[in-house]
């Protein structure tokens, strides 16, 4: 039983609360997607992090 419930623009992980807006919806979409793809919700909170700043770029 995973549990895992994807992350909305309402319910994200507090590690992105500082992100800008932009930034934070596509970390939060990243990370959606690599939960799917089967991986552990912190290291896909953190690979969508940096995923998403370096589009910011």
């Amino acid at each position: 039983m995973s549990g895992k419930m994807p992350w909305s623009k309402s319910d994200y992980p507090d590690s992105m609360k500082n992100l800008d807006v932009k930034t934070r919806e596509k970390a939060i979409e990243i990370a959606n997607s690599l939960l799917e793809d089967g991986y552990e919700e912190g290291r896909a909170i953190s690979i969508a992090i940096s995923k998403a700043k370096e589009k910011k770029r």
